[in-house]
């Protein structure tokens, strides 16, 4: 039987992370009421002139070089013409021609290695207006807030192999826009959208199959589930000695499967020029430097440092990496740390890790570009800095945090006020335990006659009577002398 193989192409749209639409003054906060964030322009009413929105041109550039992309120093907008509710218009303002940044390529970490994902393009274009179907009226309506507002699109060459691949090349992907301040990624708010072109041809073959395009998926489980059912479908086609045809297609996840919509454009049927109300936009040296300068550390070679420099293990790294405030705040926390304590930054940093996944990191708010934590940085690494001090221990940190949060007091405020302060004195401690080896004659013959484990039993009734204060470093000592005793 042939065995076949997929070859997939994406093409992203990303929403950019600007105040404003592309050609208009209109907000592009999400959530607003139907059609209230609309003027003229982005309306397309007779007379209303378009105008480049510069922080959308400077971000999609900023893109371009955060991938690795020739950015153009003349670019074009041109009209692309079709006819959809959608389009105010009849036409969407986007980039053929000359786009504003060329090739370039991602880098994607896949669990048997790494593979290189060329990119064909980066672009810049209007996004359409939404339309939302009502079953019960059939009606269709539509909310022109999101008309206007600026998207890059970002197609890839046809290097992806399989949905898994796909996946880990979205992900990785919206990781880089997120870091460069390009876009927030938001699946859920549509800011991160992809169509998927996928073939099958022969296991070995060079020649390309024919191409079918699947639409607007947002989700990243729905692009895997999307391409599996596809490529299914298409090697259903050609066992049964039929030819897939060449069309676009809509994905029903309720469903899981596709359906045709219509045929497959090529650009001719756009009918692409030139727009005539924008002229080209000509950008100078000294911009473009500015722009490349924009462009931060970025996912990969972020988790690279934290693995090196934090002490942190890769999963560690991929964590706490996975959101560029969250990974601020935790470098940020593991530097103040290794500054009070007087520890090496690998040592704060791997102490850092771990109380932020263990503690902390279920109160953390992750939204868009921005996050929320339940304490600041500084007050985390102030409560650990406690720790290493001797004045609390582990236990009593774990307690001592959550009142930080609720109350919006320091560490040492808490401990001062609730009397929390770590018990050392080896006199307390002796007697301490002098109480607990006395109350407990049966497991002390139980330890004497070579039962161990029961050692923990001791240690465990001596933080009780202390209420989690005394020493352990100081209780271990203290067992194991007077246990020793006959």
């Amino acid at each position: 039987m042939t065995r076949f193989e997929a070859v997939i192409g994406l093409e992203v749209h990303a929403q950019l992370s600007t105040r404003t639409k592309l050609f208009c003054g209109c907000s592009t906060a999400y959530g607003a009421a139907p059609n209230t964030q609309v003027c003229p322009t982005c309306l397309g009413l007779p007379g209303a002139l378009p105008a480049p929105n510069a922080a959308a041109i400077a971000l999609a550039a900023r893109a371009g070089f955060a991938l690795g992309c020739t950015v153009a120093r003349q670019t074009r907008f041109d009209r692309k013409s079709y006819f959809y509710p959608d389009l105010p218009k009849g036409y969407q303002i986007s980039q053929l021609a000359l786009p504003l940044n060329e090739g370039g390529g991602l880098t994607v970490q896949l669990p048997e290695g790494e593979r290189r994902v060329r990119l064909t393009r980066i672009h810049v274009e209007e996004d359409a207006a939404k339309s939302a179907h009502d079953a019960a009226s059939g009606a269709t309506l539509v909310d022109f807030n999101r008309a206007g507002v600026p998207l890059v699109e970002i197609v890839s060459e046809p290097d992806l192999r399989s949905p898994d691949e796909a996946e880990a090349y979205l992900r990785q992907l919206r990781d880089v826009l997120l870091f460069a301040g390009v876009s927030d990624g938001n699946l859920e708010e549509g800011s991160f959208r992809c169509d998927a072109n996928v073939s099958i041809r022969p296991l070995g073959s060079e020649t390309l199959g024919t191409r079918v395009e699947l639409k607007n998926i947002n989700s990243f489980r729905f692009v895997r589930d999307a391409l599996a059912y596809e490529i299914r479908r298409q090697e259903a086609v050609v066992r049964g000695g039929g030819e897939v045809v060449r069309e676009t297609r809509s994905w029903n996840p309720e469903r899981g499967e596709s359906a045709s919509m219509r045929g497959k454009e090529d650009a001719e049927d756009y009918r692409y020029f030139p727009d005539p109300d924008l002229p080209p936009l000509a950008l100078d040296d000294a911009w473009l430097a500015a722009r490349e300068a924009e462009v931060p550390e970025l996912p990969t070679a972020l988790r690279a440092r934290f693995a090196r420099d934090l002490g942190m293990t890769a999963e560690d790294a991929r964590v706490l990496g996975a959101h560029p405030a969250l990974a601020r705040y935790v470098e940020d926390a593991a530097r103040t740390l290794a500054a009070e304590a007087d520890l090496p930054l690998g040592a704060a940093g791997k102490k850092m890790a771990n109380v932020v996944q263990a503690e902390l990191l279920r109160d953390v708010t992750l939204h868009g570009h921005e996050a929320s934590f339940p304490v600041s940085a500084a007050a985390l690494a102030a409560l650990l800095a406690l720790v290493e001090a001797g004045t609390i221990n582990g236990k009593i940190a774990k307690a001592v945090l959550p009142v930080m949060r609720d109350e919006g007091l320091t560490a040492a405020a808490v401990v001062a006020r609730d009397g929390l302060a770590q018990v050392s004195d080896t006199g307390a401690i002796d007697a301490l335990v002098a109480e607990v080896v006395a109350a407990h004659p049966a497991q002390v013959a139980q330890y004497r006659s070579g039962k161990r484990a029961v050692f923990g039993f001791f240690m465990g009734q001596v933080m009780k009577r202390s209420q989690g204060k005394a020493n352990p470093g100081a209780v271990k000592e203290a067992l194991t002398a007077q246990l020793a005793q006959e």
